[in-house]
């Protein structure tokens, strides 16, 4: 009777039964089916195919790299430097297929070679040299990073045809991307699953002693482990640069971080002895979703930074519970336990969908209005140049009447190539690019042109593909401007520095070619240094520091833009404004202040408001079928002292 009254209870609650099992013991999961039930009620874009296919493609990069880290995790390690290592491998193979002629086929398979060499070192250091995994993999995260650097010359080299396939789609509807994840979690599930070095994985995670003291090899298993995330590094590199059309020497900065937090969020445990590929998968697809839907619902690019933060603490929170739950003694407190953990669970869905909604409706209170919609996508918010474009486009927008949703692309290309395709697939009227690099934002576009949306490029233009219009200042007869500059107030003679912008824009190339323009017709002005800072203040005083050691004597400074100009400036200290003129180039605020107070002698001032505005006015007219022009250049001018006052930006 006991036994019939069991089965007629089991068939009772049968799949329901099945369903609630799956998701109490899954907290990642719960998570994610939240997140997109939430996602999906507050925008109308976000549960289409093509949307949920670019989630896919958008976590692709992410879960090929976490998957190899769930290994080394699993283990009881960390690896900080597959980021680096994607970016290395890429880099290897596009400068030996391009640019030494080596058959594409052995380019991969040295790429591949070089994850797996990296890999190598790392599980030597940890292994032999006994060396933390921490320290041994930000070492590598460096040596992989500045090998990537020395080989490319800082400067993206074009990727292969028939590699950059792999960023196309299948029959026009599976992206490989997807398909390649999806062939490595299957890969990296057997490895865990169903092999030897999966299973000392675990033993060697849950304790390493133990391990050794039953037979297992655990230095040449720790070898193979940090090998094996190197090839899935070496892989997800492969397919990043493919997305990208080329190899850039800066991809993949801070994803070992994503990669991390994917494992953990899917169940791993930093401890060791715990984690699946499954659980991985779905922790890349969260950080996927979030930001896919993020974007879609016009959540400001600092706000999203937060939501994200919270929204991965509530999963890791989801996961800690569900596992406290597994470990209580079996007593008659048991369904209350599992009542608490219910309860919990229930809390948190309430509090994302509350987060992501507040959010939502803060920031974006006319998603239901008519009117036109656009999306601007910066490199950086991170910059007061870029601040004041986005300041002259949202006021152009307002006065418009257009809805307009700007994102932060973190100098991050492959994070802009998201941002571009979220943009896409909500069938924006217009899209707004100034792009982290000229050649990365190509295949972007033509989605969005193959989509037939208009495309402007505002500051940086976009190469091999077609925009509608580059609302430019003339970066070129600015360098020579600026050369002419320092050149005349050094007489004709002197020996100078150039710090450079980010290698790979539209921008940082132009300017460079007109410094080497306007300084040709003075041979007394020798150039002692050229590095790049990246656009950036912090790196422009380290650089310049860096400089100064090796050239006490430079008597002058040409900057790409302000923010480099300003760091030299720290770097020079009473030198700045006496014995050594600095010029630099954008003309914002805190540049012309520098300007007023004399220790930056000038300023090739740009208009970045007008940009802004100007890049506004043309999409529209675009998306209304109207001609626009197809470069259209803002005037330059050079700010000094002397007419400081009466500039306005």
């Amino acid at each position: 009777m006991a036994t019939d009254t069991l089965k007629s209870t089991t068939g009772a609650s049968g799949a329901p039964g099945g369903l609630r099992r799956l998701l109490l013991d899954n907290g990642a999961l719960t998570a994610l089916i939240v997140l997109v039930v939430a996602l999906s009620a507050l925008s109308g874009d976000f549960l289409t195919t093509d949307n949920l296919l670019n989630i896919g493609v958008q976590a692709a990069v992410t879960a090929i790299l976490a998957f190899g880290v769930t290994f080394v995790i699993v283990a009881a390690g960390i690896d900080l430097s597959v980021g680096s290592v994607a970016a290395l491998s890429a880099t290897v193979l596009a400068w030996s297929a391009t640019q030494h002629g080596v058959p594409v086929a052995l380019a991969v398979v040295l790429a591949v070679a070089t994850g797996v060499a990296a890999g190598l070192v790392n599980g030597f250091l940890i292994a032999y040299g006994k060396l933390p995994p921490f320290i041994a993999t930000l070492a590598m995260l460096s040596v992989g990073r500045g090998l990537s650097l020395v080989v490319s010359g800082g400067v993206p080299i074009p990727f292969p045809d028939s590699v950059s396939h792999l960023g196309d789609t299948l029959g026009d509807w599976l992206p490989v991307p997807v398909l390649v994840m999806i062939v490595m979690g299957l890969l990296a599930a057997f490895v865990l699953g169903r092999t030897y070095i999966g299973r000392s994985m675990y033993a060697i995670g849950g304790n390493e002693e133990a391990a050794r003291l039953s037979g297992l090899r655990v230095k040449k298993q720790k070898l193979a482990i940090y090998a094996l995330s190197g090839v899935f590094a070496a892989v997800a590199g492969i397919v990043l640069a493919s997305r990208l059309s080329s190899a850039q020497p800066q991809a993949a900065d801070g994803y070992e971080l994503d990669a991390i937090a994917a494992v953990v969020i899917g169940g791993a445990s930093l401890a060791g002895g715990t984690g699946k590929a499954s659980g991985t998968l779905v922790g890349a697809l969260i950080l996927a979703v979030l930001r896919n839907g993020l974007n879609l619902l016009n959540v400001s690019a600092f706000w999203q930074q937060v939501v994200i933060g919270v929204v991965i603490a509530l999963a890791v929170l989801l996961d800690t519970v569900r596992r406290k739950a597994g470990a209580t003694p079996v007593t008659g407190g048991g369904g209350g336990d599992k009542g608490k953990q219910a309860a919990t669970y229930g809390l948190a869905a309430v509090v994302t969908v509350a987060v992501v909604g507040a959010t939502s409706f803060l920031h974006n209170g006319s998603s239901a209005s008519s009117n036109p919609r656009m999306g601007l996508s910066l490199s950086t918010l991170n910059n007061p140049f870029f601040v004041q474009i986005r300041s002259g486009a949202q006021a152009e927008a307002k006065k418009l009447g257009v809805d307009l949703t700007v994102t932060d692309a973190q100098n991050d290309a492959s994070q802009q190539a998201n941002q571009l395709q979220n943009f896409t697939s909500s069938s924006l009227d217009a899209i707004i690019v100034n792009p982290v690099d000229s050649d990365a934002a190509s295949n972007s576009v033509k989605a969005a042109d193959k989509a037939r949306i208009p495309v402007i490029a505002v500051d940086r233009g976009v190469n091999k593909a077609d925009v509608d219009a580059l609302v430019a200042s003339d970066n070129i007869a600015g360098g020579e401007q600026a050369a002419r500059t320092i050149a005349e107030k050094l007489g004709g003679k002197g020996r100078i520095v150039i710090l450079q912008g980010q290698a790979g824009t539209s921008a940082a190339r132009e300017r460079a070619q007109g410094f080497a323009g306007g300084l040709r017709a003075y041979p007394g002005i020798k150039v002692v240094a050229q590095q790049p800072a990246d656009f950036d203040r912090t790196k422009g005083l380290d650089v310049m520091s860096n400089l100064l050691q090796a050239h006490p004597d430079v008597q002058g400074v040409i900057a790409a833009n302000d923010e480099m100009a300003l760091g030299a400036i720290k770097a020079l200290g009473s030198k700045a404004g006496t014995s050594v003129p600095v010029v630099g180039f954008d003309g914002t605020p805190d540049g012309l202040n520098a300007v007023k107070a004399g220790t930056l002698y000038a300023s090739v001032a740009q208009q970045p408001t007008q940009l802004g505005r100007i890049a506004v006015d043309n999409a529209l007219k675009a998306s209304q079928g109207k001609k626009v022009e197809r470069t259209v250049k803002v005037p330059v001018k050079v700010v000094t002292k002397d007419n400081v006052a009466g500039f306005s930006g």
